[in-house]
């Protein structure tokens, strides 16, 4: 019997590149506001919204054109204008509909380890938004589980392992963000798997655990899974 009865993918910068796309547009929307302030303080006060907005909006590329405009209005004080906005718009739009670009390794990783372990994607964001991605990058078919959550936290994961009646010790998470898919995990006594992304946004950082934390471990690209995955068979 395998060690581990599902191994679970987060899919934004662990499956597919995401994150550049909002380094894109947020790149374009200092522009849009570089006449009224610096851009260090365009970047602050975005991200400052999108903290105050987490608990209304919670998160995806909606809630991240929300918080834009909310923060285009107060930064030039309602002076704005309606194709500016628009703008904005246009560009939340285009994130929605940007093509879903696997990262590497991923289609070969994601297809040899479905060939012994029941896999699952737990994601968090906009639930139209993240279908899309799924049903758009080629690998659906590999998952037998698609769980698109508000927020990841301990809770998130008690409740999915309570749902799938499985142990934590029987359960593996791997993903980019130390905050949302590998400190929670560890913390119920589950595995973890970190995948590092070249851009993280600042509020999914988070301390690297101790050396040695158990179940804990970290690869450079998810080609190197597999691998991992031997070798825990074998201990």
């Amino acid at each position: 019997m395998a060690r581990f009865e599902i191994i679970a993918f987060d899919a934004d910068d662990t499956l597919w590149h995401n994150e550049r796309l909002y380094a894109d547009a947020q790149a374009h929307f200092r522009q849009l506001l570089s006449q009224y302030h610096s851009l260090e303080w365009i970047d602050e006060q975005l991200y400052q919204t999108e903290m105050r907005n987490m608990q209304h909006f919670g998160y995806g590329i909606k809630a991240f054109a929300l918080s834009m405009i909310e923060t285009a209005v107060d930064l030039t004080e309602g002076r704005i204008s309606g194709s500016e906005i628009k703008t904005i718009v246009d560009k939340a739009k285009a994130m929605l509909t940007a093509k879903v670009e696997l990262l590497e390794h991923v289609a070969e990783a994601v297809a040899e380890v479905a060939q012994t372990y029941t896999l699952m994607v737990i994601t968090k964001g906009d639930l139209l938004d993240q279908e899309s991605k799924v049903a758009r990058s080629g690998l659906s078919q590999y998952f037998r589980h698609v769980e698109i959550v508000s927020d990841k936290n301990c809770h998130t994961y008690i409740a999915l392992l309570q749902r799938h009646a499985l142990a934590p010790e029987r359960f593996l998470m791997v993903g980019n963000s130390l905050r949302s898919d590998i400190l929670p995990v560890l913390e119920l006594g589950a595995y973890a798997v970190y995948v590092p992304y070249a851009l993280t946004w600042a509020h999914e950082n988070a301390e690297r655990p101790p050396a040695g934390q158990p179940g804990y471990y970290e690869i450079e690209h998810l080609g190197l899974l597999p691998g991992l995955l031997e070798n825990l068979e074998r201990e």
